[in-house]
């Protein structure tokens, strides 16, 4: 109880509260492995999903390096969020962290071989999900044989950030609810990906269902999951309003919440916003 008040007290900041949820982390049961072609790359790699302790959190494994997913291993990139550690680099990991994060699995060791990116599979997170459900998810215990309680973060004042007329704003909740260019997005394909022409609009319709929308929501859930690491929930509880968002305004969000200065030349912000007048 003394380690959980310290963690709670140095995870906090004004705009976020770390609060206990009293539910235990939890792993997956049994391995699962993934192959596929990689979106930017083209090429292919294997994802493999191994169970892990109590605490670890959720980290990836590249060429034998471990690299966190975790905001402080969080790299600017276009179209993807790349995670990066003493020069190892693993991207395009948020449909698998979105998937991750919305079934509970805390604590998980995530293996890529052959390329450097997460395979993209069909596109969405659909076949993780499976393969999740179907392993099944299970307490886990640390070195000491100990179970850990799960915190979750609490946004406890509005943030935002924005450019032009895009942005993404965070809002306190009484409730908690869980096109190829400069040489990427070479795996994409009309069987894994929408594509879309600005003179031509949608050229492989029709879609599944409101598919753009739903796509950056799981590019947003991924993305938030890496605010904490330790196998407590990333993703805050919080009314998220994002329009025309994206993986750098999300991490932009990260640094007001966390209380970092940004670079001149990152989005404009203001740590408050006033609803009356812009929402």
């Amino acid at each position: 109880m003394n380690h959980l008040k310290q963690t709670l007290r140095a995870a906090s900041s004004s705009s976020i509260s770390w609060k206990p949820t009293e539910k235990l982390q939890q792993t997956i049961s049994s391995e699962i492995s993934k192959s596929g072609k990689t979106l930017h790359s083209g090429d292919t790699s294997t994802v493999r999903l191994l169970p892990a302790l109590a605490g670890e959190g959720r980290y990836f494994v590249f060429n034998g390096r471990e690299i966190p997913a975790s905001i402080d291993f969080t790299k600017e990139s276009p179209l993807c969020t790349t995670l990066s550690r003493n020069g190892v680099r693993v991207r395009t990991v948020e449909h698998l962290l979105s998937a991750l994060e919305a079934l509970n699995v805390d604590n998980c060791r995530i293996e890529v071989t052959g390329a450097d990116e997460v395979p993209l599979l069909d596109g969405s997170a659909k076949e993780l999900v499976e393969a999740v459900d179907k392993s099944g998810l299970s307490v886990c215990k640390d070195n000491n044989g100990n179970t850990k309680e799960k915190l979750a973060p609490f946004v406890n004042e509005p943030v935002h950030v924005w450019r032009n007329d895009s942005f993404i704003a965070a809002f306190p909740s009484p409730r908690s609810f869980l096109p190829g260019r400069n040489g990427l997005i070479k795996g994409g394909s009309a069987e894994n990906a929408i594509v879309c022409c600005s003179s031509e609009g949608w050229l492989n319709p029709p879609l599944r269902f409101n598919e753009p929308c739903q796509h950056k929501v799981l590019d947003l859930v991924g993305d938030l999951s890496v605010l904490l690491e330790n196998g407590n929930q990333g993703f805050p509880v919080a009314h998220i309003v994002a329009y025309k968002g994206g993986h750098s305004y999300t991490q932009n969000l990260f640094a007001v919440l966390l209380g970092k200065s940004l670079e001149e030349d990152s989005l404009l912000l203001t740590p408050k916003m006033d609803v009356s007048t812009r929402c």
